[in-house]
């Protein structure tokens, strides 16, 4: 796989992260768990950033330990399988503190520009 190629999915958890924080951007932990449409648009944002996360190689994930790609994708699969037993108040917090943290270290990992 070129370098290129395994940009990809770099590209894609970046996009689906930003998404995510502008989705959530003026809405409070309340609305996450009461907006039924806002939990799924999140809910599903969240996975596609695990599943991309899985598909960069390891060797590429080996080169930015600074992601932590285990809780990432180990966050995808406790959506996808404990999809009747969300945690909204982890959520919320992943998407408030962690989730910045990850678009910022995507953005030096792509050498795009932080917005």
């Amino acid at each position: 796989m070129s370098r290129r190629d395994s940009e990809i999915p770099l590209h894609q958890m970046l996009d689906h992260a930003r998404e995510a924080i502008i989705l959530s951007k003026g809405e409070s932990l309340e609305d996450l768990a009461d907006d039924r449409v806002l939990g799924l648009a999140i809910v599903r944002l969240m996975e596609i950033v695990g599943e991309a996360a899985n598909r960069v190689p390891k060797e590429e994930r080996s080169k930015h330990p600074e992601i932590p790609w285990t809780q990432i994708i180990s966050l995808r699969n406790r959506l996808i399988h404990g999809y009747d037993a969300i945690d909204y108040e982890i959520l919320w917090h992943i998407l408030n503190h962690d989730l910045p943290e990850l678009v910022i270290s995507l953005e030096r990992t792509l050498g795009t520009d932080i917005e």
